[in-house]
């Protein structure tokens, strides 16, 4: 019973967490600078970490009864993501500067931190599916089974951070090409503007 719990929480993390969004693609191009990469994994899986046993702890039902709160994350992300695709749209215009992966551009460790935190916590699905869903899903399982469903949520979480984080250096061949560099970020510019269009629009 053990082994299932902690592999269909391995799975339901695995499922939400590898989903594409504003998150990975930070650790992506993070990864791809070789730019604090081990801060960046360890806010994101540390803070996944938190929300998982928040959500497991039974938070879940406390975080849907703040629809104001879910509402200020709804509109403060969609902001923060509208100021971000900005700024990749703005290097993938001028291009140079910060596009080789060895740069020693690409911002302080503090900088990055919060930038990374605000990508974590700033987005209101992120409450959702760690707090709500996968507080939810572990009540299927009794007693201590339910923090077994939770160890293989956060497993998903930290193998998928370092993998992304750390196996983006297998693309820096490709990236070494400057109009590499200018098409992610023109990528992540009309992505980031997405995500911030149905935040916007699409009620939680």
């Amino acid at each position: 019973m053990w082994i299932a719990a902690t592999v269909a929480g391995l799975l339901a993390g695995a499922g939400l967490i590898i989903a594409i969004g504003a998150q990975n693609a930070f650790v992506l191009r993070q990864g791809l600078q070789r730019r604090h990469v081990g801060t960046v994994v360890l806010a994101c899986a540390g803070a996944d970490i938190a929300l998982i046993l928040a959500g497991v702890g039974g938070m879940g039902a406390l975080v849907m009864q703040w629809p104001l709160l879910l509402q200020v994350l709804r509109f403060g992300g969609a902001a923060f993501l509208l100021w971000y695709g900005l700024q990749a749209g703005l290097r993938a215009w001028r291009g140079g500067g910060a596009l080789a992966a060895d740069d020693a551009q690409g911002g302080s460790r503090g900088r990055v931190l919060l930038a990374c935190l605000a990508f974590t916590l700033l987005n209101p699905h992120v409450y959702l599916d760690t707090v709500v869903l996968l507080g939810s899903l572990s009540t299927r399982y009794p007693g201590q089974l339910r923090w077994a469903f939770a160890a293989g949520a956060c497993v998903a979480s930290v193998a998928w951070f370092c993998t992304l984080g750390y196996g983006a250096r297998l693309l820096q061949p490709m990236f070494r090409n400057p109009t590499a560099w200018r098409m992610l970020d023109a990528g992540v510019a009309v992505f980031m503007f997405c995500l911030a269009t149905l935040l916007l629009l699409r009620p939680l």
